[in-house]
């Protein structure tokens, strides 16, 4: 599984995760020229070898109508609201994916400063955060995503920095109550070092992309890219993004069973639903012929290994069942999301799966039915609008 690993010990910036992810590219600018033509000259995003520490890596440097900045600290004398920063980036000349990546990565910032602000996100003004600059740091995040396109993103920790940073509403305490509030359920950590590691834009794309937080997981890295940060530290200020292969690791599930010749199908479909709701993964019937004759049914489920004892109950409680057999196996599954495609109609949610070289998309069911059912058209009729809309 191609797998990209993010290490975060130094904390995120957009621009340094800009650098990093350019960096496992085969032609490190080649991205940014395509942000730079859709940008039309008022951000210009430039790469730079840059030393850390001794390490050499790129640092990523934002020019802003001919003005460069010092990235998102420096920026706090611009506002946006929301909607105009859906405006600018809609309007961006990119493929439809970074667009929508990127919409939803302001809308996660726009989620935690509406939080910690009480306010609603219509009403929120970006001060750090609504730039240009901020703005070109997530579209060439979203950008490189879609370049680089992996399977899995992992990233370790997440370090956060200490003390005090200086933004539109004063001295607040590291990390800053917009960065706390998106890095919710994501392991952190603080240290001696002193200043803002994590930037909100960092910890929103971290959010968003990142399947998992941990220890690199065994992996046979093919390229490593290092993103440098402008402040100087005690330690090299630097993330590392490593791009490799993982093995799949098998999910442990497991299969229960019992065989049925006194059971009414009313009975049965109800067992059904009753697994489900109890967190089945898959409920099955199968035609069996049992003694004296009896044709009956096998009824299955499958469920994850912490569930067994749930669905074992669930299937004495619903069926005439004196036993139940029970198999364990492993599965590899692949990565699952969902994003909404707009038709003439209404929206449509795409279910995606993809992993291990392979790429599927199909649309929700429940929508085509909705849809068909108000407009009197066919399933097809729908799907091919769908198809119309990538």
């Amino acid at each position: 599984m191609k797998t990209l690993y993010l290490d975060c010990g130094m904390g995120a910036a957009g621009d340094m995760l800009t650098a990093a992810l350019a960096g496992l590219t085969e032609e490190p600018g080649k991205a940014l020229e395509e942000l730079n033509r859709a940008f039309k000259g008022r951000a210009v995003l430039s790469l730079s070898r840059d030393r850390k520490g001794g390490l050499e890596g790129l640092h990523c440097t934002v020019s802003i109508d001919g003005d460069t900045e010092g990235q998102e600290e420096h920026a706090h004398h611009h506002h946006a609201s929301l909607s105009e920063v859906e405006a600018f980036i809609g309007g961006l000349e990119l493929p439809e994916a970074v667009i929508t990546d990127a919409l939803a990565v302001f809308r996660l910032i726009a989620g935690a400063e509406a939080k910690v602000h009480g306010q609603t996100m219509e009403n929120i003004h970006f001060h750090e955060l609504g730039t240009l600059d901020a703005m070109a740091d997530v579209v060439a995040v979203c950008t490189l995503m879609h370049t680089i396109k992996p399977d899995r993103v992992e990233a370790s920790p997440v370090h956060v920095g200490s003390g005090t940073v200086r933004t539109a509403h004063g001295e607040l305490s590291v990390p800053a109550p917009a960065t706390a509030e998106l890095l919710k359920g994501v392991p952190i950590f603080s240290g001696e070092i002193r200043g803002e590691l994590c930037t909100p834009t960092g910890a929103a794309l971290l959010k968003y992309y990142v399947h998992s937080f941990g220890n690199m997981p065994a992996m046979r890295i093919s390229n490593i890219g290092i993103g440098t940060g402008t402040r100087e530290f005690p330690r090299a200020n630097i993330l590392r993004a490593m791009l490799g292969e993982t093995e799949a690791e098998a999910e442990s599930l497991v299969e229960l069973a019992c065989n049925l010749d006194d059971s009414t199908p009313e009975d049965l479909g109800y067992a059904m639903e009753a697994l489900f709701a109890a967190g089945a993964l898959d409920v099955w019937f199968t035609p069996i012929g049992m003694k004296k004759n009896r044709p009956a049914v096998m009824l299955s489920c499958l469920g994850r290994a912490e569930q067994r004892e749930e669905l074992t109950r669930c299937l004495f409680r619903h069926t005439t069942t004196l036993g139940v057999r029970e198999y364990t196996c492993g599965r590899a599954a692949l990565t699952r999301s969902t994003r909404i495609a707009e038709t003439p109609w209404g929206p449509v949610r795409i279910k995606r799966s993809e992993g291990f070289g392979t790429v599927r998309e199909k649309a929700e069911y429940e929508d085509l039915k909705a849809i068909a059912e108000r407009e009197k058209l066919s399933l097809n009729e729908i799907r091919e609008a769908v198809k119309e809309k990538p």
